[in-house]
């Protein structure tokens, strides 16, 4: 008769035990990672975002003349410019990306204008949070081919945005739709996205 040979002794459970907390240990600190790294890109992705659409063009990025008033603006288009023979038809959406507990909408939401004017258009927003919210709006225009032709002379997107908890606010554009606009380009849509933004660090006083 062959000798008899033992069983095998399974893993002592201790082991078994401290392997897999030691594996788990692994995963959450790589999901915690995942979580900082996810949290800072969403910070990141505004300036990110706008740079790449001023050097490629992409997403109907509009021209931005900041440190033009108003009046100067309008000052700036002479009467002879606004070709009074066509009427492009120019709607408004405005859109709070996620992570921004804001209402955001159009108070103007269809404007028929002449290429050449001068109007203003204004968006509300409002705070549903408890605490002081910051927010950036970039814009972009449809059809893309329009962008270069919508000129902002006034624009809330120039700066960053903060609103107290539960504040409502009007936020005010100045442009112009440049005459040179493609005759066959009849409807062109402004959009804003709104992004949230870090809290401004408080100054140290002296």
């Amino acid at each position: 008769m062959p000798p008899l040979v033992p069983p095998t002794n399974p893993l002592p459970v201790p082991y078994a035990g401290a392997a897999t907390a030691q594996a788990n240990r692994r995963v959450v600190k790589r999901l915690l990672w995942l979580v900082v790294a996810a949290f800072a890109f969403g910070f990141a992705l505004v300036p990110l975002y706008d740079t790449l659409c001023r050097l490629t063009g992409i997403n109907g990025k509009t021209i931005n003349v900041p440190g033009r008033s108003v009046v100067t603006g309008a000052a700036a288009v002479p009467a002879s410019r606004v070709d009074l023979q066509r009427t492009v038809s120019l709607e408004f959406v405005g859109t709070a990306m996620p992570g921004l507990p804001w209402e955001v909408r159009p108070l103007t939401g269809r404007l028929d204008l002449h290429p050449g004017e001068v109007h203003q258009a204004r968006f509300l927003v409002h705070n549903r949070s408890d605490r002081p919210i910051v927010g950036q709006a970039i814009p972009s225009v449809s059809p893309g081919t329009a962008a270069q032709y919508f000129t902002k002379l006034d624009c809330f997107c120039f700066q960053q945005q903060t609103l107290a908890p539960g504040e409502t606010r009007e936020l005010p554009v100045v442009f112009i739709v440049e005459p040179a606009l493609d005759a066959d380009v009849r409807d062109v849509t402004l959009s804003y996205a709104f992004f949230i933004q870090p809290d401004p660090k408080p100054q140290a006083q002296p």
